[in-house]
């Protein structure tokens, strides 16, 4: 892996942009030793609309929105081109898809998944491995593609998690409580930590119910006969019983001399197991103590995706080491990058939206502090990156733009954004009324009605501080009339009522003129500590 600036080192990289190109340009082959993936999928929109053939002929009120980036298009056609002139077994099961398929957005998600999936297998070490998660729709599509990349005999769990408790609205069918996730090795041999859950405490009563004199352990008593009678070099007289044996006559009197031995009235051996030696029991292919993130979850950020922590701990406690690196190219609110981070692992993150990078930063720093160092790559740097960013995709660029001073972006809804464009609640001293600054971006040329519109939603949404983020130089007569709004009186001091920062005053350090940051309730705070997986408790709107 190298670091942004071209040198090899072993650090957390953020990218902002899509991850076929990132992967592609900036991720080596052989440097990944984790890959996690929760690609975004539209899995409450109708079952049949995902397979109804974009072909022009439904009327459009038959057709649901689809939220999502997968649908068939153009840049759908073309990606499933490339993937099918590329030939192998990746071609020949696409063009299998698309016989059964037709031109769907089912066919769509896994044209624009395969050549994302071929980079992944690309950029895992030999002893990598990848977890895709996905839900029942589309998971048996994956596996087979999955299959076709990375070969059958690599596949190595199909894991169902339970994500949810039964819902009453499922009439027809048995509701549907749990996501899929796909483990795939790159090649036979991969690294892997077993998992364990501790014991129920009714099986510790009834097979851990005796308790050694003295210290107070627990134990219970295992056979000492070998399991495969026919092994001669195993078979000898002890205490007056002549058998095969699990071990050699020398350790068995070890065993004896340690006291590990029980025997029974007819001077048959059993051998002593200490609970407090027992890892636990296994964790299966079936997940159920894994809780998803609800209402009141502490480390819920209001993602709509949004995985729980202890989800990916396990994952990456299983499937990587600490210093190895763990990739997520759906990073989303940034779930797999805060559990790589408190796993000791080092760390990729790519999303395409700016709000993801920006919610993940918050959530770093909130989690972790100064400890979380890394460096971000595909977001503007300079001014021309940023007209050319608010050029390309407006609603990025605002994002972005946010991101810089620390505000979260309102929900956009056409024609009905109140001159809002995000904002930033905070509390201050003992007074706990929640006060808010809002602010309203503006990438094009800018007009003086502006700070008037803006001090008017100040003023009706009864906002502390209004702020006017702009990509060009606003005239002498904004900001005088910005000056002439006055002072928002805080315990801190005096703070403009309307300012006016440019995108060239961010990005050259200029700050917000307001309380100080320790007070912001503007992203909620993930948990900066946390307790064994086993423990969880069961932006806009995480794989």
């Amino acid at each position: 892996m190298k670091s942004l600036s071209g040198q090899p080192a072993m650090m957390n990289l953020l990218y902002y942009g899509d991850n076929l190109d990132v992967l592609r340009r900036h991720v080596e082959s052989e440097s990944v030793d984790l890959v996690y993936l929760d690609p975004p999928f539209n899995s409450n929109a109708s079952y049949n609309v995902l397979f109804a053939e974009r072909d022009g002929t439904q009327a459009a009120s038959q057709i649901k929105a689809f939220e999502d980036t997968w649908r068939w298009d153009e840049g759908a056609a073309r990606a499933f081109e490339e993937v099918v002139e590329s030939g192998g077994r990746v071609s020949q099961a696409m063009q299998a898809f698309r016989t059964f398929l037709g031109d769907t957005d089912m066919l769509a998600y896994l044209a624009m998944m395969a050549p994302r999936l071929v980079e992944l297998r690309r950029v895992l070490k030999a002893s990598g491995s990848i977890w895709l998660h996905c839900d029942p729709t589309a998971s048996h599509y994956l596996k087979m593609l999955m299959d076709a990349i990375f070969s059958p005999e690599h596949f190595r769990n199909e894991i169902a998690w339970q994500r949810s408790t039964a819902k009453s609205h499922a009439f027809t069918r048995f509701p549907v409580a749990q996501d899929t996730l796909l483990y795939y090795g790159k090649t036979d041999e991969v690294t892997w930590n077993p998992a364990y859950l501790p014991h129920r405490d009714a099986y510790l009563e009834s097979h851990y119910s005796n308790i050694e004199e003295g210290t107070g352990r627990r134990y219970t008593l295992g056979d000492c006969l070998n399991p495969n009678p026919d092994r001669p070099n195993l078979k000898y007289e002890w205490h007056g019983q002549t058998r095969v044996w699990r071990w050699t006559r020398e350790k068995m009197q070890a065993n004896h001399d340690a006291g590990r031995l029980v025997y029974t009235k007819s001077g048959m051996p059993r051998y002593k197991r200490y609970l407090d030696e027992m890892p636990g029991t296994p964790v299966t292919s079936i997940w159920t103590d894994i809780p998803p993130i609800n209402s009141q979850a502490q480390e819920r950020l209001g993602y709509p995706t949004q995985k729980p922590e202890a989800l990916l701990e396990r994952i990456i406690s299983a499937s990587s080491n600490e210093g190895d690196v763990v990739l997520d190219p759906f990073c989303g609110c940034g779930t797999t990058i805060a559990a790589a981070q408190r796993l000791k692992r080092q760390w990729i993150g790519i999303d395409i939206t700016s709000l993801a990078i920006t919610l993940i930063r918050h959530r770093l720093a909130d989690s972790f502090g100064a400890a979380a160092t890394y460096e971000v790559g595909g977001e503007p740097v300079s001014l021309p990156d940023a007209a050319k960013l608010a050029k390309d995709d407006p609603y990025q660029f605002q994002w972005w733009a946010l991101g810089l001073v620390g505000a979260r972006p309102v929900e956009q809804k056409k024609g009905a954004d109140k001159g809002i464009d995000g904002r930033i609640y905070f509390h201050e001293g003992d007074n706990r009324e929640t006060q808010q600054i809002i602010f309203s971006v503006k990438a094009g040329e800018l007009h003086a009605p502006y700070i008037r519109d803006l001090r008017g939603v100040v003023e009706r949404e009864k906002a502390a501080i209004g702020v006017l983020l702009a990509l060009d130089e606003p005239t002498r007569a904004m900001r005088t009339e910005a000056a002439s709004a006055g002072f928002y009186a805080s315990p801190w001091g005096k703070h403009q009522r309307l300012q006016i920062l440019t995108i060239e005053d961010l990005l050259t350090g200029k700050t917000l003129d307001r309380p100080p940051v320790q007070a912001s309730v503007t992203f909620k705070r993930a948990p900066k500590a946390r307790s064994k997986a086993a423990e969880q408790p069961g932006i806009f709107g995480e794989e």
